[in-house]
């Protein structure tokens, strides 16, 4: 098990995340050590402060990461640019390499034995959610914006559905006959499940440029749209 890589990651794409210490991949993986974090609420050096404890608390080195991940999104703005910056921080001081893994995989993950379509949702606000749908052999469909009860209506039963996006609207998919809720406290992503993925990335020579990474947000930012208002009014 030691001769499994080490893998320190980052997962602050849904609110309250994680900083985890993990050997192996998704069928051989331990989790070493974890912390939670409140990605929101918490100044990025807050954020490394997390990381410099969890290597710590089991006396790991900077020497001994095999790569350092990160959860890319969709998920929180503001928790995913802090956690890849942390990320992008820590792999050009350390020369690790960076591995981004998307946040709805890590949900996926949490369901491996789903019997049939598995659909993983985040909390996207204005009344949205971010989902994706699973099979077997991955991601069945790319991740989109939806409003729940368009996606209710878009479900093929019957299903599985999964992830921290339910919890705000579990009212409307737990009355749909055929759609099976996983609850969220069990199936939210943790940076455990993120090592746990990345390691599998890693064994197939899969990473990312830290200089070009960045956010899967999915869809536009406030930013990006009221700048697009913008141009748009003084074009007129």
């Amino acid at each position: 098990m030691s001769d499994l890589p080490l893998i320190l990651s980052i997962e602050t794409a849904a609110g309250c995340g994680s900083v985890a210490l993990t050997r192996g991949g998704a069928r051989d993986g331990r989790l070493i050590a974890e912390a939670a974090v409140h990605a929101e609420i918490t100044h990025s050096r807050r954020l490394l402060g997390s990381v410099e404890w969890v290597m710590q608390s089991v006396g790991a080195d900077w020497r001994d990461l095999a790569a350092v991940a990160v959860s890319i999104g969709p998920g929180s703005f503001t928790g995913l640019r802090i956690g890849l910056a942390a990320a992008k921080g820590i792999v050009f001081a350390a020369a690790k390499p960076l591995i981004c893994v998307p946040t709805l995989d890590a949900v996926a993950l949490s369901c491996p034995l789903a019997d049939g379509p598995l659909w993983c949702v985040m909390d996207a606000r204005k009344q949205e959610v971010y989902a994706a749908c699973y099979g077997p052999e991955g991601q069945i469909c790319p991740a989109e914006a939806v409003r729940p009860e368009v996606l209710a209506e878009k479900i093929a039963l019957p299903a599985v559905i999964a992830g921290p996006g339910l919890a705000e609207y579990y009212h409307i998919f737990s009355r749909i006959a055929g759609l099976r809720c996983i609850p969220p406290a069990l199936s939210s992503p943790s940076a455990a499940k993120i090592g746990f993925l990345a390691a599998d990335k890693l064994a197939r020579g899969e990473s990312s440029d830290p200089a070009a990474a960045a956010p899967l947000y999915v869809r536009a930012s406030e930013a990006e749209v009221n700048l697009k208002k913008k141009a748009a009014v003084m074009q007129q």
